[in-house]
C-alpha cells in the first residue's frame, strides 16, 4: 500500500465513523463504541482486501464477511453505503420501522449483508459453514468473520473454533475486535480471556496480533493470513472502544447508548475536523 492509498483509507475510515454517529444519533439507540473501534478493519476489508462487487452483491464467487458481533451494525452499514451498496441517505433511517437498516444485520433486506447476526456466537458458526461449503464446492472465495472480545465468552464461539481447526479451514479469517470493554464492564473483570493468543493457538489457529486501528498493521495481517495453509487464522486486533470520538474512547458507557444533540454535534465536529486534516495532506 503506497502513501496515497493509505491516506484514502484513513479518510474513508473517518467517513465510516461519521456515518456511524449519524446513524446512531438518528436512531436514538444503537452501539457506537464497538462500531467505532472496528471502523478501520471494516474499511480495509471492503475497500482493499475483499473480492466484492456492490453491483452484484450475490455473486457466488465473492468473498464473504460475517459481523458476528451484529450489534455493531452501524459501522458495517456506513462501510457498505460508502462502498456503494446503497445510498448514504439510508443511514439516517437506522432502526426505523420499514428501514432496510435494522439494529442488527439482516441478509434478507440489506444489500451486502452475507449473514444475519445478532445473537452472539452464532455468526462465527455460520462463517465456518460458509468456509466449509467453499471447500466442498472447490470455490476459492475467502470468509472473514469479526467477533467482539466479550462475545468470545460464549461457548458456541469455541465450538466453532474447534470446527474450523478440525476441517482445516484455511479460507477462514477470524478477526477479534479486542477493545477490552463489553456491556457489563471490563472484559477481564467479567470473564477474562487472557492469554487469548495461546488459547487460540491451542484450538489450532494461526494467530496474528496487531493494532487494529493501524491500517498498515491491518494490511500486513491480512496479507499474512492469505499465506497460511492447513489451518484457520485469527487476528487479535487491539483496538480502542469509541475510537475517533474523544469522550467515547475507552468508556464502557458508550457500548450501547446514542449521543444526545450536544454530544452528537461534538462528535461530528471532532470527526469532521479529522477528515479536514486528512484531506489537507
Amino acid at each position: 500500500m503506497n502513501s496515497q492509498e493509505l491516506l484514502e483509507l484513513k479518510k474513508t475510515a473517518c467517513k465510516v465513523r461519521i456515518q456511524t454517529i449519524e446513524g446512531v444519533y438518528n436512531a436514538k439507540s444503537g452501539h457506537p463504541g464497538g462500531s467505532l473501534s472496528a471502523a478501520d478493519i471494516m474499511t480495509y476489508l471492503y475497500f482493499k482486501e475483499m473480492n466484492i462487487d456492490p453491483k452484484n452483491p450475490k455473486d457466488p464467487g465473492r468473498d464473504r464477511f460475517v459481523l458476528s458481533k451484529g450489534h455493531c451494525a452501524p459501522a458495517l452499514y456506513g462501510t457498505l453505503a460508502l462502498r456503494g451498496y446503497f445510498s448514504t441517505n439510508e443511514i439516517k433511517t437506522l432502526r426505523h420501522i420499514g428501514s432496510k437498516l435494522q439494529g442488527h444485520p439482516d441478509m434478507k433486506s440489506t444489500p451486502g449483508i452475507d449473514m444475519s447476526s445478532g445473537s452472539l456466537g452464532q455468526g462465527i458458526s455460520a462463517a465456518c459453514g460458509m468456509a466449509l461449503a467453499a471447500k466442498y464446492d472447490g470455490s476459492d472465495y475467502r470468509v472473514y468473520a469479526m467477533l467482539g472480545d466479550g462475545e468470545c465468552e460464549e461457548g458456541q464461539v469455541w465450538e466453532a473454533f474447534m470446527f474450523a481447526s478440525h476441517y482445516q479451514l484455511d479460507n477462514l479469517c477470524v478477526i477479534i475486535d479486542f477493545n477490552k470493554l463489553q456491556i457489563d464492564g471490563n472484559v477481564n473483570d467479567v470473564a477474562g480471556l487472557e492469554p487469548l493468543d495461546s488459547k487460540l493457538e491451542g484450538f489450532g489457529f494461526e494467530v496474528i496480533q496487531i493494532n487494529g486501528n493501524d491500517l498498515e498493521e491491518i494490511e500486513a495481517a491480512f496479507q499474512k493470513a492469505k499465506t497460511i495453509k492447513g489451518k484457520p487464522t485469527a487476528i487479535i486486533a487491539d483496538t480502542i472502544k469509541g475510537k475517533g470520538v474523544s469522550y467515547m474512547e475507552d468508556q464502557v458507557g458508550w457500548h450501547g447508548k446514542a449521543p444526545n444533540t450536544e454530544e452528537y454535534r461534538k462528535a461530528m465536529d471532532e470527526l469532521n475536523a479529522q477528515l479536514n486534516t486528512l484531506e489537507a495532506e
